[in-house]
């Protein structure tokens, strides 16, 4: 057995660095490249970058790239987005889902904020809850009732509403992992007057919503 170095990076020069930020960025086909996705595809390690330029964001300065969000994002950032994913997947995502395909965040960086994938999900889900709003409101006005919600589903809505409905069509019971496309959709629509509110949300696949009558899609 042959013991050797690993290869020494501090006289890379900054051009070959600069070079190496932009190929993974066209690899990945993205305006700007993570410290996640620079660690997974680079020849070098983001700390060399880091060190050399004095930041990540002023790496990505150098290189001309875009600034990425992603030592800053929010919780609750982090949160839409793995409502995003649980939507597209059908089911509660597993560590090993968010990829770049379907995800805009590593399970890396929701573990290192949170210590594990499985608190991340016990925070994502508390964090859903959270918004349950205590007063009870109508999913149906009478016509001299004002309106109480707004149109928009929120985050948490679209979080309590897919956790409560199992990810899976409410009409037709299709799922994602068989080719659907689910939404979150207004069971008595808003253009008769429905509200906004948990109890008048529902999952639906793209077909099924489509073919409600007198409906107009949710974004």
């Amino acid at each position: 057995m042959q013991f050797e170095l690993e290869q020494h990076h501090r006289d890379i020069p900054n051009d070959e660095l600069i070079l190496e930020m932009r190929r993974i960025a066209i690899l990945l086909n993205r305006p700007s490249v993570t410290i996640d996705q620079f660690n997974e595809h680079g020849k070098f390690h983001s700390t060399t970058l880091s060190r050399r330029f004095g930041s990540w964001f002023k790496a990505l300065e150098a290189a001309g790239l875009e600034k990425t969000r992603n030592l800053h994002i929010t919780n609750e950032q982090l949160f839409e987005n793995l409502t995003t994913v649980w939507l597209k997947l059908g089911r509660q995502p597993k560590y090993q889902d968010l990829t770049k395909d379907n995800s805009l965040f590593s399970a890396g960086t929701y573990e290192k904020r949170f210590g594990t994938w499985r608190k991340a999900l016990e925070a994502f889900v508390a964090w859903a809850n959270e918004g349950i709003n205590p007063e009870r409101v109508s999913p149906n006005p009478s016509s001299n009732q004002q309106r109480r919600t707004s149109r928009n589903i929120n985050w948490r809505l679209r979080a309590l509403v897919l956790l409560r409905d199992g990810a899976r069509c409410q009409l037709c019971g299709a799922e994602a992992r068989n080719g659907a496309t689910l939404q979150v959709d207004h069971v008595i629509p808003w253009s008769k007057g429905g509200e906004t509110v948990f109890e008048n949300l529902q999952v639906l696949c793209h077909v099924c919503n489509i073919g409600k009558s007198n409906v107009q899609l949710e974004p």
